[in-house]
């Protein structure tokens, strides 16, 4: 019984019961440059094991059909614990192609698709919802939590937080607990970029 347990760590070099989904906004889905976060997911994986999906898109449209294609077509959607948002925006808002869409408008769009999932803003948007915000966000999507940064992007981006957020949750699903243990880890950080969780 002993031997096979000692095998196991082996086989499992990339954990594929986890993924993190990113979407990242860009100016123009046509132009391929790398960004800091594909920089960032790449790490994830090579460092930790953890895969990623990276996607860009450049309106409401080419997010609703990605988030909808990931929800729809792809068979290991289940394993997504965590969706990834790089995008801009403003406390309740982000921002694509210098148009403004409400958190309330995005909970309509993805009503009930978004079962079980984290949404996770890097900085690039300061996260400012109040209370009744973030229940009808969850309540209409049926996500578990939102997460983000309350102070904006001043020079310094949240990209290296996001990934040890990510991290811990490969070795823990409990919410609260890996939010607990970031803050431990990483205290300064945490309250440098003001990190918040609604659940």
């Amino acid at each position: 019984m002993l031997e096979k347990r000692r095998q196991l760590p082996q086989q499992e070099s990339i954990d594929t019961d986890y993924f993190i989904y990113c979407l990242e906004a860009v100016n123009d889905i046509e132009t391929h440059e790398i960004t800091e976060a594909q920089k960032k997911l790449e790490q994830l994986t090579s460092q930790y094991g953890v895969a990623s999906i990276y996607k860009t898109c450049d309106t409401i449209e080419g997010l609703e059909d990605s988030l909808n294609t990931l929800v729809m077509d792809d068979h290991h959607f289940t394993n997504y614990e965590i969706i990834y948002l790089v995008i801009k925006g403003e406390a309740n808002s982000i921002c694509l192609n210098d148009y403004y869409y409400s958190l309330q408008e995005i909970a309509e769009i993805f009503e009930g698709k978004l079962q079980g999932k984290i949404l996770h803003f890097s900085n690039a948007k300061v996260l400012d919802l109040d209370e009744e915000e973030a229940q009808y966000f969850l309540d209409i999507t049926g996500a578990r939590g939102v997460s983000g940064y309350g102070h904006e992007f001043n020079g310094i981006t949240s990209s290296n937080l996001d990934i040890a957020f990510f991290n811990l949750f490969k070795e823990d699903d409990n919410m609260l607990d890996v939010v607990e243990e970031l803050h431990q880890r990483h205290y300064k950080v945490c309250k440098l970029l003001d990190f918040r969780l609604y659940y």
